[in-house]
């Protein structure tokens, strides 16, 4: 067995302090991705109650099984990203006090149709067949 020379008078190996610095990163982001995740079930939390039905629902299907995303806040509204990059947006009515919630999608959502396509949508209520549609957009949008 070779033993790799000990630098400096911390004991550890350059190969055991890059380690060390590489699950110190590792659990950074993990308590970032907690953070935000916080920070996001705060704002949903803090909704009035049909805005904070409907964000929930977006919630549970933007990152569970249907699209995986992780959470973090866009500008103050709960967003969703694929790989660090905005894919959607749940913008309640609350906000900028509009009559409507409102679903948005990026430029990173792959919801191209022809030359021509909505990336954003008014929402009252999400009903069994809004959830459908939400979950199909989802769906495509992280294809």
């Amino acid at each position: 067995m070779t033993e790799t020379k000990k630098a400096g008078t911390s004991g550890f190996t350059a190969e055991e302090r890059a380690a060390m610095k590489e699950r110190a990163k590792e659990l950074k982001a993990v308590q970032g991705k907690e953070a935000d995740m916080a920070a996001v079930l705060d704002k949903i939390a803090g909704m009035a109650d049909a805005d904070r039905a409907m964000a929930t629902t977006i919630h549970h299907l933007a990152t569970g099984a249907t699209a995986g995303l992780d959470a973090r806040l866009w500008y103050g509204s709960p967003a969703y990203y694929k790989d660090g990059k905005l894919v959607c947006f749940f913008q309640d009515s609350g906000k900028f006090k509009t009559r409507y919630a409102n679903l948005g999608f990026s430029d990173n959502a792959r919801l191209d149709d022809g030359t021509m396509w909505p990336n954003s949508y008014a929402l009252t209520e999400v009903t069994p067949d809004v959830e459908k549609r939400i979950r199909d957009l989802l769906t495509r949008a992280v294809g």
